[in-house]
């Protein structure tokens, strides 16, 4: 398993690709480049971003390309990137690598004892964009996301987040939102599972060429933040002994070839957590393992000891 797994959504990001590597090189170096997974999601771009992905990266051996057929959102990308990870700790990043990528050593550090560290570029509660209808719409979207989730954290769109790996897993598995909320709408579901979070200041360069489209995308924004508190969420799970072999699971899990489930213990079971697309792999591990299938709320998987499948 690397150390680190790094999920870069691009959407459209052809011409910024090879900046953002630029940026990023130093801190592989520090890092060890054979240690880091990087994953890169190209979400139905109608550009070159596929082909640049392979010529600016392809030298790396921990390189993964994946592309949707149309383009589904950054959540969907970013959900979908997350459970792919294998790296111990898992950052996510924009491909522009606005955020000063040598922050990931302080997030992979911070995760030694805490579950979630997203990164933060407020300073004294603000954020200062070059753009100062940015500025103004930032501050705006925080407020409201304070309002309908009752998050404290003063920068809940930071594209640079450091997970531990089930941690990552199981809030891609638990998930909902397609498009820019999905950042937080994690940072809403870490708060309801019990999660450990603790925001790292960062520090940037508010590189142009955003993907964002203030207009329509935040209107989407605000109406996914609304719709974040009266949300079900619910997913298959397969009922096991509390004091289950992780290692006879995750045999089950690779026979069925699913990827990401999480097994989440309990006092007095053990669930493994699956995708609402996975129900019949589930029922597959379910019969192996001589269990049963049902579905769980995010309330029966809280305050669980997570380990990634």
């Amino acid at each position: 398993m690397p150390a680190l797994t790094l999920v870069i959504p691009a959407y459209n990001e052809g011409p910024r690709l090879a900046e953002g590597f630029s940026r990023l090189a130093p801190t592989l170096d520090q890092l060890g480049a054979h240690e880091v997974e990087i994953i890169i999601i190209d979400d139905g771009s109608s550009d070159d971003t596929l082909r640049q992905a392979h010529l600016v990266y392809g030298h790396l051996a921990g390189l993964r390309v994946v592309r949707h057929d149309t383009n589904l959102g950054k959540g969907a990308a970013l959900r979908l990137g997350l459970s792919l990870a294998t790296g111990d700790a898992v950052i996510t990043a924009d491909a522009d690598m606005a955020i000063h990528p040598h922050h990931a050593a302080q997030l992979v550090s911070a995760l030694e004892r805490v579950d979630v560290a997203p990164g933060t570029r407020a300073i004294d509660g603000h954020i200062l964009y070059d753009q100062r209808l940015r500025t103004y719409a930032g501050a705006l979207f925080n407020r409201l996301a304070r309002h309908y989730t009752g998050t404290t954290l003063r920068d809940t769109q930071c594209g640079f987040k450091g997970f531990r790996l089930a941690s990552a897993r199981l809030l891609a598995l638990i998930s909902l939102v397609e498009g820019f909320a999905f950042d937080l709408e994690i940072l809403y579901l870490a708060d309801r599972l019990g999660l450990r979070v603790e925001p790292q200041l960062v520090t940037w360069d508010d590189v142009e060429g955003s993907s964002v489209r203030v207009g329509r995308d935040s209107r989407q924004m605000l109406r996914d933040m609304r719709q974040l508190r009266t949300t079900r969420y619910e997913n298959p799970v397969v009922t096991l002994p509390a004091e289950v072999d992780v290692d006879e699971v995750r045999r089950a899990v690779a026979s069925a070839r699913l990827h990401g489930p999480v097994l989440a213990r309990g006092p007095r079971d053990a669930l493994v957590v699956f995708s609402r697309q996975g129900a019949l792999g589930a029922l597959e591990v379910a019969q192996s393992l001589g269990a049963t299938l049902r579905t769980a709320t995010i309330t029966e998987l809280r305050g669980r000891a997570y380990e990634a499948l």
